[in-house]
């Protein structure tokens, strides 16, 4: 076998941090102020258990399923992220593996290679927007994602702009300059690997935006979308809904822990939501997706299509996520450990090891297929889920009888 092979997520990582410049590997790493939801993500996978058969077991099992319309072989798509300075081939390596392996790729506003390369690999494509610039401008961007073939619209709202990290923010520059590359080359020096890779592609990032650059403009650098980003207008729900009517096809809103916001979102008219805290780099103390998933999905989930994103590592956290709701799952950090450490190949291994992984979760629970798992499954901590804007309960009429005349005593 291979030596560039890895076994498990966390092997991954261990290569990426290796072979990643520090202030690339802090980007990917992020988290927010103390940490506590990016933790919490991935310790409330370990605390579900699993109640295994030992005999009647199917010896086939059918892992497929469809994520708004489009078809996959596993619950698993890849979640959008700016895959900046991570390899010289970015989102196209990504999407190429994601093809490979029948998967969805979704690709970011901020990511740094353009929509009709990616979807050029044949990969089902979906397009992340935030709400940025102009209805005008938006509306430019949709139709570019729909010129370029994209299946689907992820639009991420759960952002709050929350800055500071309490072991520190890497250096990222707004562009590079002989400047800021002077400053950046002792990281890059000791990242050899890392910087052969872009020496032998003659290009270096250059941190720019091309999936956000106007007709007939330059892409805008990173920081610069980043500050257009900033400073627009906060969204309503009627914004999000008429984005949503503008695109007139598969939608999903991505960033819902509350209750009240899934029912807004069904309102809304969106095709799916996920349920995510941004992988921990928004509020901190968000409690883990994971937890927050089971009422959204009691609650909506006979309605749209509930996913997950955060904190999946593991096969065994797929099955989970599905267990209690989930339709699939989206993952960032794990592909982005893969793509550092080697490339499509290094993406596409990470895509079997969870598959390999949710294969002997279906097994040993004695199914045939991901549609059969449930919350038989598992044993689940009494204090494990999280409940977020639910209605109050309603008072019984006799019981405000009883308070109304109390109160005229």
């Amino acid at each position: 076998m291979s030596s560039d092979w890895f076994e498990t997520v966390a092997e991954a990582q261990r290569r990426a941090k290796k072979r990643l410049p520090a202030s690339v590997y802090g980007a990917l790493l992020a988290g927010s102020e103390r940490g506590v939801t990016y933790e919490d993500n991935l310790a409330a996978f370990a605390q579900l258990g699993w109640a295994p058969h030992v005999a009647g077991m199917s010896g086939t099992r059918d892992l497929s399923t469809s994520v708004m319309g489009v078809d996959v072989s596993l619950p698993v798509i890849i979640s959008p992220t700016g895959v900046q300075a991570v390899h010289p081939e970015g989102e196209v390596a990504v999407a190429r593996a994601a093809a490979a392996r029948g998967t969805i790729m979704s690709l970011s506003s901020f990511a740094s290679k353009p929509i009709e390369e990616v979807t050029a690999t044949g990969a089902p494509t979906f397009y992340q927007v935030y709400w940025m610039g102009s209805r005008e401008t938006m509306l430019q961007r949709l139709e570019r994602a729909r010129a370029a073939g994209a299946k689907g619209i992820i639009a991420t709202l759960d952002w709050t702009f929350s800055n500071g990290r309490d072991w520190g923010s890497p250096w990222i520059p707004e562009k590079l300059t002989l400047g800021a590359a002077m400053r950046f080359a002792p990281q890059a020096l000791r990242r050899p690997g890392w910087l052969w890779e872009f020496a032998k592609t003659g290009r270096v990032p250059d941190l720019s935006t091309p999936n956000l650059a106007a007709p007939g403009e330059q892409a805008p650098t990173f920081f610069g979308a980043y500050g257009e980003w900033m400073g627009t207008a906060l969204p309503t729900w009627e914004d999000i809904a008429w984005l949503r009517e503008q695109w007139g096809g598969p939608f999903l809103l991505k960033g819902v822990s509350r209750l009240d916001d899934a029912r807004r979102a069904v309102d809304a008219g969106v095709t799916a939501i996920s349920v995510s805290n941004h992988g921990g780099n928004n509020l901190d103390s968000t409690p883990a997706a994971i937890r927050m998933l089971p009422a959204i999905a009691d609650a909506v989930g006979d309605e749209i299509e509930v996913l997950l994103d955060g904190g999946i590592r593991r096969g065994g956290d797929v099955a989970k996520a599905l267990a209690l709701g989930a339709r699939a799952v989206l993952i960032g950090r794990a592909y982005l450990w893969g793509l550092a450490a080697n490339g499509q190949t290094g993406v596409e291994n990470v895509l079997d090891i969870l598959r390999g992984g949710l294969d002997s979760a279906v097994l040993g629970l004695g199914h045939s297929s991901v549609h059969e798992l449930s919350r038989d499954d598992l044993w689940i901590p009494q204090d494990f889920t999280r409940e977020f804007g639910a209605p109050a309960p309603a008072v019984p009429d006799s019981l405000e009888s009883l308070e109304m005349g109390a109160g005229l005593a």
